[in-house]
């Protein structure tokens, strides 16, 4: 990979406190970032408290995952990821699929699972406002022209409001609230470009909230979605901010909805978790 923009450093910190002793826990944490035509990650490491071992797989979606049970008893539970991620600017060339592409056979029988309803991007065609948006979108020239229509109208239909939906929240719930953050504006995107015949994905990540971050200074973020679409090839767009996908993204995990690339998730046994602390630190050094 030549021309790198961007080197970070990223630690991100997650973990529960609980009322109580736990006596034991069986989690999955996605907090690697991967490898891509865009990105390559340098330095890795994932470290639990209480210590125990983790083992690593790729799921299916291709996301890398660290797997830990506890079997100790706590009353805390804390997961750092910690990397060297280099980055490259925001591509220039966008890909050139048709509409005609896009209704081929064989890209709806290899994207079945990115065009199909999910229980955080459900079919949102029979509501009101889609009944105008969807056929005007698909009547576009091209789709790239309709990934961009699709974010324009999901950023001018949402405001950004912290604490205004939970991690379970749906597509359906942003639209009729009108109200979310990055995750539930990466969902609505999903609905409306699905429901248009273009595969999308959910992306995880990070975002740098500075464009003109000095070398050495850290930064207090946290973890960010955004939109990955087929039209052709895949394309990364930030429907949050309403930008491309540049050198301040860093892609940690792929797939339909948040549920399949959640940070840290997982079962125990034992009293309810009164806190979920989560911290993000980046650190740009080039």
């Amino acid at each position: 990979m030549s021309d790198i923009s961007w080197r970070l450093e990223i630690r991100h910190t997650s973990g529960y406190h609980y009322a109580g002793e736990v006596s034991s826990s069986y989690n999955e944490a996605r907090v690697t970032p991967l490898s891509t035509h865009r990105q390559v990650t340098l330095e890795t490491s994932v470290t639990v408290n209480p210590g125990v071992p983790t083992y690593r797989y790729w799921d299916y979606w291709g996301t890398l995952v660290d797997a830990f049970d506890v079997h100790v008893r706590h009353t805390e539970l804390s997961v750092v990821g910690e990397s060297v991620v280099e980055t490259l600017s925001p591509e220039t060339d966008r890909p050139v699929a048709s509409w005609d592409d896009l209704c081929r056979p064989e890209v709806a029988d290899s994207f079945s699972e990115l065009l199909a309803p999910t229980a955080r991007v459900p079919d949102l065609s029979h509501y009101d406002e889609m009944t105008d948006l969807l056929p005007r979108l698909a009547a576009l020239s091209t789709p790239q022209a309709a990934v961009d229509g699709a974010v324009e109208w999901v950023r001018a239909r949402l405001t950004y409001k912290k604490g205004s939906t939970e991690v379970t929240s749906t597509a359906a719930d942003a639209l009729t609230g009108g109200t979310g953050v990055c995750q539930d504006y990466t969902h609505l995107v999903l609905a409306v470009l699905r429901g248009i015949g273009i595969p999308a994905r959910y992306v995880s990540g990070y975002l740098h909230p500075s464009s003109d971050a000095s070398i050495g200074t850290t930064a207090i973020g946290e973890s960010h979605a955004w939109v990955e679409a087929w039209a052709g090839e895949w394309w990364g767009v930030d429907p949050t901010h309403g930008r491309p996908v540049g050198e301040r993204h860093v892609v940690v995990g792929r797939g339909r909805d948040y549920g399949d690339v959640a940070p840290l998730k997982g079962i125990y046994h034992g009293a309810p978790a009164t806190t979920m602390n989560v911290s993000v630190e980046l650190t740009r050094l080039a």
